[in-house]
């Protein structure tokens, strides 16, 4: 009961000083909404990012090459680039490169384990050229894994066929961008098309067989047209290769299955290729997957995210010690309220306990305010981003939980204070 009545007393107080509790209660709405909206932006860019890496494969493995380290010759590597002077790296050459036979037996090696291998060969940029229309795209040729395992999905026409693969065929995969400029939209009319392309200084002739969905990547920059946009086009890999005379890779990705402990595989997979790399004094096998990059990067976005929220947090502070000074006030006030109550027998820890439920209940408004605006800000500035929102109820518990200790720690002081007042100096207060 005594609670119950503490807490009328705190709001009767309140309405008779709208003003000044509103005035008081405003360093606390801005910490907690600065808090709440912060975080609300954080974890929806880091479920943006999850997602966008997850669909690109986050169990997925990328085995590559990269340089040993030479003690005798005082030699470094960083990154993956061994430097041998001012200005010199190597690079592996076509006896380095990963070859069809070490794939074939990786694969026979670990058959429930590997669901396809992506192998992709990059050729040089260029255009499809349709009468005097055009389109931008960086042509490369990709291996059957490739699709599954950069999720690309077809809208019209199908994938290579095992014959065009074989037969090292110019068939082609464009993007529905490309299908736009040069068809206008129309993808019945592109499928089956013989079209002309430009990839550096060679003049190839491709048919079209598939077009793909083209979607922009979160990392893409620039205020490039929709006329002049450069998408990818996909070629058969030994048609690339042909093209490029190249006959290996140095580096290519696992698609495994899914109940695959992605980090002992990565070891296993290792182990397996630098048997192939033991005798070469150059290069070794290093392999990677994205869930390990996506770790390192939600906990440094985390990281980031918490260090902003925690500035933003230091409002809270300076509204808690508006909170104390009002409370001072408050008290001066109310001297002869306390004297009063004092004289008719009240004990000081009701008195103590009035004045801090009073400071408590400021906080908690408060901070039910600062939830309610921080939330909304947060939805706004994540739909401005284009980014699904995703509201911190962590965030909204902990502000709700750290706006009540404000208000115990800050209105404790101002409480004991009253309670220790002398009833009789109390009374003759003027």
């Amino acid at each position: 009961m005594l609670l119950y009545e503490n807490i009328r007393l705190a709001f009767s107080s309140l309405r008779a000083n709208k003003m000044r509790a509103f005035l008081t209660m405003l360093g606390i709405i801005i910490g907690i909404s600065s808090v709440i909206a912060i975080m609300t932006v954080g974890e929806s860019i880091e479920s943006s990012v999850t997602d966008t890496m997850g669909s690109l494969g986050a169990t997925n493995i990328t085995v590559s090459l990269q340089e040993k380290e030479d003690e005798e010759e005082g030699e470094s590597v960083e990154m993956g680039m061994q430097f041998e002077g001012p200005g010199r790296m190597r690079t592996p050459t076509e006896d380095d490169y990963f070859t069809d036979a070490m794939l074939h037996d990786y694969c026979e090696n670990y058959p429930d384990t590997i669901e396809a291998i992506s192998v992709q060969e990059s050729l040089s940029s260029g255009q499809l050229l349709v009468d005097k229309l055009y389109a931008n795209v960086s042509p490369s040729g990709v291996s059957d894994g490739f699709f599954l395992a950069n999720d690309l999905e077809l809208i019209d026409g199908r994938y290579f066929s095992d014959h065009e693969i074989e037969n090292h065929s110019m068939a082609a995969i464009i993007s529905d961008k490309a299908v736009n400029n040069l068809f206008q939209g129309d993808t019945d009319a592109a499928i089956g098309s013989t079209i002309s392309l430009v990839s550096g200084d060679q003049y190839l002739t491709v048919t079209v067989v598939g077009v793909y969905e083209y979607e922009q990547s979160i990392y893409s920059f620039g205020n490039t047209s929709e006329k002049d946009l450069s998408t990818d086009l996909y070629l058969p890999l030994p048609t690339a290769r042909d093209l490029n005379h190249t006959t290996g890779e140095s580096s290519f990705t696992v698609v495994t299955a899914a109940v695959t402990d992605v980090d002992s595989f990565i070891s296993s997979t290792e182990q397996f290729f630098n048997t192939y790399y033991r005798n070469n004094r150059n290069f070794e096998v290093y392999a990677f997957s994205m869930s390990s990059m996506l770790d390192s990067l939600t906990s440094m976005m985390g990281t980031i995210t918490t260090g902003i929220a925690l500035i933003a947090g230091i409002a809270l502070l300076v509204g808690g010690i508006g909170v104390m000074n009002i409370m001072l006030v408050s008290i001066t006030e109310r001297t002869r309220e306390i004297g009063t109550r004092k004289a008719i027998g009240a004990p000081n820890s009701a008195i103590r306990m009035q004045f801090l439920v009073e400071a408590m209940v400021i906080c908690l408004i408060g901070g039910i305010i600062g939830v309610i605006l921080g939330t909304v800000l947060g939805l706004v500035a994540a739909k401005v981003l284009d980014m699904p929102a995703t509201p911190s109820i962590s965030s909204i518990l902990i502000s709700l939980g750290f706006s009540m200790a404000v208000g115990i720690f800050f209105g404790y002081y101002p409480a004991n204070k009253a309670a220790k007042m002398d009833p009789i100096d109390a009374l003759r207060y003027e």
